[in-house]
This record gives C-alpha cells, structure tokens and sequence, in this order.
C-alpha cells in the first residue's frame, strides 16, 4: 500500500511529502492523520530544526478529496473541519520550528491555505494558487479568511475568495502572498537548501517570533512591547544568543545549538 506521507531527512530539516499524486495530493483522513503523527514527532525531536512541506508529482495540493465519503447532498463539514484541518493549521502555526512551504504545482483550496500556513512559502514558476471554495459554494477554510487578508490585504483576500480566479506564483510573489518565486530548474533543491538556512539558525529565536507574530494578530502595540520583552528576556539566557555574541566578537559566523534556555 501507498504510503499517502513520505518522511525523509536531510541533516536537521525533516522533509514531509503529501504523496497522492494521482489525486494532486488531495487531503484525505488518512493524510491527515499522518501529517498529525509526522509534526507530533517533530515536536519533540531536538534533533530536528526545520520542516520542508512540499508534494509529490506535478501538484502541491489540489484541497480536500471531494469524492470521499460523498454520501447525500448535505454533509457535515465542519465536522471535519474541525477534526482535521483547524488542528492542523494550529499545530503548524504554533509549532516552535520553521515550516517551508515548497509548492511545486497546483495549490488550490485548502492546499493552498495550506501552504500559507507554513512560516516561509516558496513555489515554482509554473505552480499556481487559487481560492477554488467559490466553483462548489463554499468558503475558504483552512485558516483563509485569516491568512488572506494579513497576507495580501483585505480588497486583494475579497478578490480572491469571491472570483475564485487562478493565479501564477509570480503574481503571488507580488503581491506578497508567497515569500519567492523561483525558477522550475532546481527547485527542489532551492527548497531544501532554504530550510536547511533556517535549521542552521538559532531555534529558540524563531520559535519567539513565531510566537510573536502570531500574538501581533490580536494584540494592541502596549500588548506586544511587552511580550517582545518577556520573550526576549528568555532569549538573552540561551546558549544560542551567548554564541552570537561571541562570534560577533570572535569575527566569525556563528554555530547555533538551538539549546533552550541556560538553567538556573
């Protein structure tokens, strides 16, 4: 049997493969149920640093399976809303490591929203995204009507949503939806050398600003001083911080360990 998951790692940075080609990776409960295994284990793993989401065959990920458990003309979606996708867009977001997302083709629905919830979203040149939820009178899921509007703003996320229409990553690298748009030649590899740059950093550091970014959504700038503060108090005791200062000093690049902070 198809494994729907492929897990593989290269150093720090566990790659994570949605792997139903013939079906552009559609999200199935199977899928989903190994992508929450997958990121529970990276939780706790030290060893890994990085995340790299990305698809097999020539999409990223088309959305939800529409031809499972089609059962009736009215079925419960958010029951599986809220079994499947809305704790994984929470674990993702709150998952004290980076997340890359590398989007190799298709990305539409909740594949695309997807993606957006990753830290940092590369695609191909020839992938594209789409708000498809319209084309079968839905909405968008998945976190969407949340990352959109921060993302690209409010009249670019409306537009999106309401029409549905297709497109390329090079518009949504313009419009700042996406980090890069990188050329098809060697993007596997573009993408993994961007996560293996993010393992490489110091991981206490950007699981402090993920946390960051996520409290800025709904903090007032009073809130958010102060939990830069707090948070950086935390930062100043790690060995990590201790290393870039000397290396600053030493005059030359920094070896990060990723170490919590100094006990005691």
């Amino acid at each position: 049997m198809t494994q729907d998951l492929l897990e593989t790692t290269e150093g720090a940075v566990r790659i994570l493969t949605l792997n139903r080609p013939e079906k552009l990776n559609a999200l199935n409960p199977s899928l989903h149920e190994a992508l929450a295994s997958a990121f529970a284990a990276i939780e706790t793993d030290p060893a890994i640093r990085a995340v790299l989401l990305t698809g097999a065959g020539r999409g990223f990920c088309s959305g939800a399976d529409l031809m499972q458990n089609l059962g009736g003309d009215q079925r419960d979606l958010g029951a599986s809303i809220d079994r499947h996708y809305n704790p994984l867009v929470r674990r993702m977001r709150a998952l004290p490591k980076p997340i890359v997302a590398a989007v190799n083709g298709v990305a539409a629905g909740a594949g695309a929203n997807l993606a957006l919830a990753a830290d940092i979203v590369i695609a191909c040149e020839s992938a594209n995204f789409t708000q498809a939820f319209i084309r079968i009178g839905l909405m968008p899921d998945a976190g969407g009507t949340f990352l959109l509007p921060h993302l690209v703003g409010d009249a670019r996320a409306r537009g999106l949503a309401m029409l549905g229409d297709t497109i390329t990553a090079a518009e949504a690298a313009a419009m700042g939806m996406i980090w890069r748009c990188v050329p098809d030649a060697g993007f596997a590899e573009a993408a993994l050398t961007l996560a293996a740059t993010l393992a490489a950093k110091p991981t206490q550091a950007i699981a402090a600003m993920k946390h960051a970014f996520n409290a800025a959504a709904v903090n007032s700038l009073d809130l958010q001083l102060d939990l830069e503060r707090d948070l950086q108090r935390k930062l100043g005791r790690t060995p990590d911080f201790a290393e870039g200062v000397r290396a600053f000093s030493e005059r030359r690049p920094p070896r990060f360990s990723g170490a919590p902070e100094f006990q005691g």
